[in-house]
């Protein structure tokens, strides 16, 4: 019995450390992905459909949507969380798959990795420069709360965040609609029909 206990434990053990995944081994899985989609010839559609799973997977986009809210999150009824986090998935989905299918062949480098605290850890790396673009620092915010499911929640691209660079746009629809969320429902709603 002892033995089948101590068996078990090994298992159990040995599970878990194969399914955890470090976050700098996570984003350079993701960007070989990737990677391998876009050098695919393959119409810019089939592209873009599977950019959107990758981002599915990987991408905490309740977490980045609710973000992007900021205090107007407070305001909102249960129903239209629900909504809002509808139309941020669509929105996110087709911004970050449009964008990412104009490359041919991203190529970057995971070049390390800081540990901010056990729930986020940034990860640096590079996009490699070519006759037809520069070198791009990109880091990437890794939240790390589950180890065995790390997840993205932002890009900071040459020290400029997207997730705070989307937050003051949805603040500035608001603001500018005296805090209406149907204003900024409309706003998501049409980019995402376009």
């Amino acid at each position: 019995m002892r033995k089948i206990i101590i068996i078990f434990l090994l298992f159990y053990l040995n599970n878990n450390y194969a399914n955890s995944i470090e976050p700098d081994v996570f984003v350079q899985s993701t960007v070989n992905r990737a990677s391998e989609i876009l050098s695919q010839n393959i119409s810019k559609e089939e592209k873009i459909e599977k950019l959107k799973s990758i981002a599915k997977e990987t991408v905490d986009i309740n977490g980045v949507g609710f973000y992007s809210l900021g205090s107007a999150r407070k305001n909102l009824d249960s129903s239209q969380k629900k909504i809002y986090l509808g139309l941020f998935e669509n929105y996110f989905l087709k911004s970050f798959s449009s964008r990412l299918s104009e490359y041919t062949n991203p190529e970057i480098n995971v070049n390390g990795k800081e540990i901010i605290n056990k729930n986020y850890t940034i990860v640096r790396s590079i996009l490699v420069a070519t006759s037809e673009r520069p070198e791009v620092k990109i880091d990437w915010r890794i939240y790390t709360k589950n180890p065995d499911d790390p997840l993205i929640r932002d890009l900071i691209i040459e020290g400029l965040s997207l997730a705070r660079t989307q937050k003051e746009e949805f603040s500035s629809i608001l603001n500018s609609n005296d805090g209406d969320i149907n204003a900024l429902f409309k706003t998501l709603e049409n980019f995402s029909n376009n």
